[in-house]
């Protein structure tokens, strides 16, 4: 397997989902940084290109509880701009872990998309 140069797991330390990510990602002796939302902050993270580039459905996970809290308005209201106001201020709506690798970006975590990518 050719490791890439440098990948970067971007999620929140106790999210069950980025634990597994993490951990598959160390059971494949795989190096990567980690970018915590919290610990981290958003100013570095590319949330901008990322809803540019796949638009804010795929990068807010709207099955999490941080989008059932939304109120309706917020919910129908919902387009490129206002997912990046509410994700950068609340980054638990994002979809994770996001995995960046070169110019390859995934969202969420399932192994078979990990070894396609890594």
């Amino acid at each position: 397997m050719t490791k890439p140069s440098s990948i970067v797991l971007y999620g929140i330390r106790n999210c069950d989902t980025v634990k597994k990510a993490r951990k598959w990602l160390e059971k494949n002796d795989i190096d990567y940084r980690f970018h915590d939302f919290r610990d981290d902050g958003m100013a570095s993270v590319p949330l901008q290109s990322w809803v540019k580039e796949f638009g804010w459905q795929e990068v807010l996970n709207r099955r999490s509880t941080s989008w059932r809290a939304l109120n309706d308005e917020q919910k129908n209201g919902m387009d490129d701009e206002a997912a990046l106001a509410l994700a950068a201020e609340t980054p638990t709506l994002i979809k994770r872990p996001v995995t960046v690798s070169g110019d390859r970006t995934l969202f969420g975590f399932k192994e078979a998309a990990f070894s396609e990518l890594i």
